[in-house]
């Protein structure tokens, strides 16, 4: 006869086929759960990714109105002073041309 004794706990390790041990159970329970989780979090992504595309369309719908105030705001912002230096410099140079006409005139001579 043999003296080898079974370890106590060695019974209860081994298992029927097609049973699942305590582990295994907690594993698939855990990814269930992670599975879900993450199903949760794709739909809110796909939430926020609906949300931001509409705030998107809307604030493409101001964009011709961003343009024009922009473009007033160009106009107002101009200095003053320079636009009286471009009329002055426009008007010397109407002013020079008469001259040289006149000037060109005297010139001629007369019939």
């Amino acid at each position: 006869m043999s003296t080898a004794s079974r370890p106590a706990g060695s019974a209860s390790t081994t298992t029927q086929p097609g049973e699942k041990t305590f582990f295994e159970q907690q594993r698939e329970a855990l990814l269930k759960e992670i599975s879900l989780s993450f199903e949760h979090v794709l739909a809110n992504i796909n939430k926020l990714n609906r949300s931001l595309e509409g705030v998107i369309a809307v604030g493409n719908e101001f964009s011709s109105v961003e343009a024009l105030w922009s473009q007033f705001e160009n106009v107002m912002a101009k200095d003053p002073d320079a636009d009286n230096e471009v009329q002055n410099a426009e008007e010397g140079s109407d002013n020079e041309r008469e001259d040289e006409l006149v000037v060109e005139e005297e010139r001629a001579p007369r019939r």
